[in-house]
């Protein structure tokens, strides 16, 4: 393994800002001592970012946390912990508060349970200052407004005297980055900062914080599981698997070159937008984002943009035409939520139209709130339709009743987002993949208990784990054990919305390569959603992209990636970071070219606005406040 100090080499007389060296972390469950983190040592100098990278378990977030004493009472810690040179191992519980947030600050995966709901933005950030640095009132608003500003809020007086609730993912999260540097902390760490973000969210946080790295010159240490963030802004890169560091070192190197088995099988596994299934097929992603730009300043660079342009164009002139009747048709379908009255209804879908054959995947993508997963459960069923129509499997279901919903229970299957809480603890797994055929009366006894070691033999899982309990499993056996009842049935529409957001990357791999197998052998349609387009790019023979409640785009993966057409995909494809640093360098450059152009065109408000409260009924945007601002 890579010693880090073999590596960086600091400036003459600069002592680290952060120095672990030798750290254990143990904790105490039923009498033994279970080691989380075992012999942990890397530094970080001042303005420099070193990420904690590995899967759910290998100890990052223990390792750091065991830095500001945050651990539970039935933790043991040992080895040495330097901030600046002052050691923070045997501190009194006085001298850590005095650390916490003065010298070392955190920004948490979710923000809005980090910040305290029952009061305002400004007063947040304005407590901390005056118990730190003993400011009076008018003193911290200045500082605090000045913080607000700094992140480059939009509008910061209106941000300091608004809730957490009345601010987007992304703003809450610069709110949070504002209280976190006003103290001018010596170290920052960022625990999966941005996990909870849609990903042009996403790329506007990792923009700030290289501008604040840079500007404040703090050290930055930097937890995730995004080898694309990773790329993106990190210097150093720790690898842990199962409480070890496995390699580190330089961020080029790592990803270059990785030394480690498990290092190289967690870059294999990370799915890399442009190289889809089949990696001969890849596409020029920086030749895209360049034609979205106009950039015409490089000669062998625009060679590669026309390429593009022509394979898109023909893809688009020779798209496959598919015989017999689609197994999903959305015609002009929208969908609204609440009643039409004094409140008024919020429309989440509008006009949307698409189809599915059987045997075709069909990548329904788009960011939080854009309408892709009511789309998802219209189509099985569970949400009614406002306009346009709507048919499965032949069945028309624009005006679902009883009788047709219960038909249709047949013809349909779902695979949930998170495992864990679509399966029933009280029953063992072969229970939950028969009930839906015992309830059916398609299966009963010992025609049933072969059916279920079927289908656990097809999402290859032991016949025998058909008596162990959800809690037995882990997260990707539990999410085999969701599509072995999703198919269960047989079905010619299979929704699987956000199948694989909950896995680690190396678990995500395995179930999208099951699932494409399936589909394969078994012929069904597929409706695939999900907010990672490079998920997407993987899984599906068509794209549609989902903004505000349409479709805005939609075609086959060469005309949507190799020349997308409208502003909101290019602003998409653009913010995907990949994990490739010389790469993501090229990509972030072109991106803000990208945004300049498509800003000028449509006019559109920034991702991070403020929600004006006087548009929100009840927590619902009133439908004349949602059409004003599709007007904008």
């Amino acid at each position: 393994m890579t010693s880090q100090t073999d590596t960086i080499q600091h400036a003459a007389g600069d002592v680290p800002v952060l120095h672990i060296s030798g750290l254990n972390v143990a904790f105490a469950v039923d009498g033994y001592w279970v080691p989380a983190a075992k012999d942990v040592s890397f530094e970080i100098g001042r303005g420099e970012v070193v990420a904690v990278v590995g899967e759910s378990g290998s100890g990052k977030s223990v390792s750091s946390m065991a830095i500001l004493d945050l651990l539970p009472k039935n933790a043991r810690i040992s080895g040495d912990i330097k901030l600046s040179g002052d050691s923070l191992r045997g501190m009194s519980p006085g001298a850590m508060r005095e650390v916490r947030g003065n010298r070392v600050a955190a920004i948490f995966q979710e923000p809005m349970t980090a910040l305290n709901p029952v009061f305002t933005v400004g007063f947040q950030i304005m407590e901390s200052l005056r118990l730190h640095r003993g400011m009076t009132p008018s003193q911290a608003e200045v500082r605090a407004l000045e913080m607000l500003g700094l992140v480059e809020l939009p509008d910061p007086t209106k941000a300091f005297k608004s809730y957490p609730h009345q601010l987007s993912g992304g703003q809450r999260q610069r709110a949070m980055i504002a209280m976190a540097l006003s103290l001018d902390p010596e170290l920052l760490i960022a625990d999966e900062p941005t996990t909870a973000l849609d990903v042009t969210v996403q790329a506007e946080i990792l923009e700030l914080m290289r501008s604040l790295k840079d500007r404040l010159g703090s050290a930055v240490l930097l937890i995730t599981h995004d080898m694309g963030v990773v790329a993106d802004l990190a210097d150093w890169v720790v690898v842990m698997e199962k409480g070890v560091i496995v390699e580190q070192g330089p961020v080029k190197e790592i990803f270059a070159a990785p030394k480690e088995q498990y290092t190289q099988m967690l870059l294999s596994s990370v799915p890399r937008l442009g190289e889809g299934a089949d990696k001969e097929d890849a596409i020029d992603l920086t030749a895209a984002l360049a034609l979205a730009a106009h950039d015409d300043s490089d000669a062998e660079l625009q060679q590669r943009v026309e390429a593009n342009a022509r394979v898109a164009e023909a893809a688009r002139r020779d798209e496959k035409v598919h015989e017999g009747a689609p197994v999903l048709v959305l015609d002009n379908v929208a969908i609204e939520y609440g009643s039409k009255g004094k409140l008024g209804a919020f429309r989440a879908v509008d006009g949307a139209s698409l189809q599915i054959h059987a045997g075709e995947i069909l990548g329904l993508v788009g960011e939080s709130g854009s309408g892709k997963s009511t789309i998802g459960r219209a189509a099985i069923g569970l949400q009614p339709i406002a306009e346009g129509r709507l048919e499965v499997a032949g069945v028309d279901i624009s005006r679902i009743d009883r009788k047709i919903a219960r038909s249709l229970n047949r013809k349909v299957g779902i695979v949930f987002q998170d495992p864990s809480s679509s399966l029933n603890p009280r029953l063992p797994i072969g229970e939950s993949i028969g009930e839906p055929m015992y309830l059916a009366k398609i299966h009963r006894g010992a025609a049933l208990d072969k059916r279920v070691e079927e289908l656990l033999d097809a999402v290859r899982l032991p016949k025998n784990y058909r008596n162990r309990f959800p809690h037995e499993l882990s997260g990707g056996q539990k999410q085999r054990v969701g599509i072995a009842r999703a198919l269960s049935m047989s079905p010619e529409l299979l929704v699987a919305d956000e199948p694989t957001s909950a896995l680690d990357v190396s678990v995500q791999a395995t179930v999208l390569e099951l699932l494409q197998e399936l589909q394969r052998e078994q012929g069904f349609a597929c409706l695939f959603i999900s907010h990672d387009l490079a998920v997407v790019d993987i899984m599906s023979d068509r794209i549609a992209v989902m903004h505000h409640g349409k479709i805005v785009e939609q075609g086959s993966r060469d005309a949507i990636l190799r020349a997308p057409q409208e502003a909101y995909t290019q602003r998409l494809i653009a913010a995907i970071p990949v994990p490739d640093p010389d790469k993501q360098r090229a990509r972030r450059e072109l991106r803000q070219q990208v945004l300049a152009r498509t800003s000028e065109e449509s006019g559109e408000q920034d991702a991070g606005d403020v929600i004006n409260v006087d548009t929100m009924v009840d927590g619902r945007k009133t439908e004349t406040a949602i059409e004003e601002e599709r007007n904008v």
